[in-house]
């Protein structure tokens, strides 16, 4: 299929949505710069309402709903950000958001669900949570799909029009990691559409590079994902996405989860930012890639969210000596 989510979707999406979310700061990093030998702009969306870009996508979906699809409620799976975030959104629409999860999902992203409103039905895995949706939809409940959606795809492009918009001067490389794609989807549809010449890079973590293996076997293909990085453990592409990954990204960096670890310690000490691995594998790919930087050009990194444990950070720093 062609990608069909377009700059003015996006647009109006991030019109939309004004006033719902925070515009979250971009700004010059010191720091990354002189670590990536230029110029380095991150977009720290890990400040974000619900800890993540996920609420751009939620507010653009559920405020395109009718007063009766509201009340019937909605249902979504998510092990997640998605989940956190639909809740919180579905809550301050006057909404009840049924959130089917995997049963092995962080008990953190359980209780942060909960704390947003979120009801949690715990599913035996992303499989069968899925199939349950859909139960639950042909019984007139929305089904809204984390990733695989043209609105929710629409209102995370408002992000690149941020970072765009705020970046004082263009950018020739951003760099923004991949779950299911949903997200690298919207925010490379905005960029591009705004500056076709910008390379986008996305970045997967080994354990959970469900874009590469869709696009090396030219179709969605199921995954267990067993990265730490809990929030690109997307069960699958789709058509939709996979769409978007080939006709925005110049290539994935797979990063190891020990550097995404690292990089967290990195930023927290450096930055004074807490980001999630999912957010912090975007430093580790960035670094891995400097050497293709010429003097003169501009980096952008999408630090998309910060909802991690710390007592998870601490084991990973024991795990991986950082």
């Amino acid at each position: 299929m062609n990608f069909d989510v377009t700059l003015a979707d996006i647009q109006a999406a991030a019109a939309r949505i004004s006033g719902k979310v925070r515009r979250t700061p971009t700004f010059h990093s010191a720091g990354l710069s002189a670590r990536l030998g230029v110029e380095t702009m991150v977009k720290v969306e890990s400040l974000q309402l619900a800890g993540s870009f996920k609420v751009r996508g939620c507010f653009n979906k559920l405020m395109s709903l009718s007063e009766a699809e509201l009340r019937r409620g909605i249902v979504t799976v998510s092990g997640g950000n998605h989940a956190i975030a639909v809740s919180m959104v579905a809550t301050a629409m006057g909404a009840k958001a049924l959130v089917l999860m995997p049963k092995n999902v962080a008990p953190f992203n359980i209780e942060l669900t909960r704390q947003m409103g979120g009801e949690v039905e715990l599913c035996e895995d992303a499989i069968e949570a899925f199939a349950k949706a859909d139960d639950y939809a042909a019984k007139g409940i929305t089904n809204v799909h984390s990733y695989d959606d043209p609105a929710i795809i629409a209102g995370h492009g408002s992000l690149g029009l941020e970072l765009a918009n705020d970046a004082s001067g263009r950018l020739d490389h951003v760099f923004i990691s991949i779950g299911g794609g949903g997200f690298a989807a919207g925010v490379g549809a905005a960029l591009k559409g705004l500056d076709p010449a910008v390379r986008i890079h996305g970045v997967e973590t080994e354990g959970a590079t469900t874009m590469s293996q869709a696009l090396e076997a030219g179709k969605p293909v199921p995954i267990r994902p067993t990265s730490i990085a809990r929030a690109l453990g997307a069960p699958f592409a789709t058509e939709r996405t996979m769409a978007a990954a080939r006709q925005f990204l110049e290539e994935i960096i797979v990063v190891p989860d020990a550097d995404a670890v690292r990089e967290i310690v990195w930023v927290l000490q450096n930055g004074r930012v807490l980001l999630e691995p999912a957010a912090a594998c975007v430093v580790a790919a960035a670094i891995a890639r400097k050497d293709m930087f010429k003097p003169g050009e501009r980096v952008g990194l999408v630090l998309c969210g910060s909802n991690v444990s710390l007592d998870d950070l601490a084991a990973w720093r024991t795990q991986y000596g950082v």
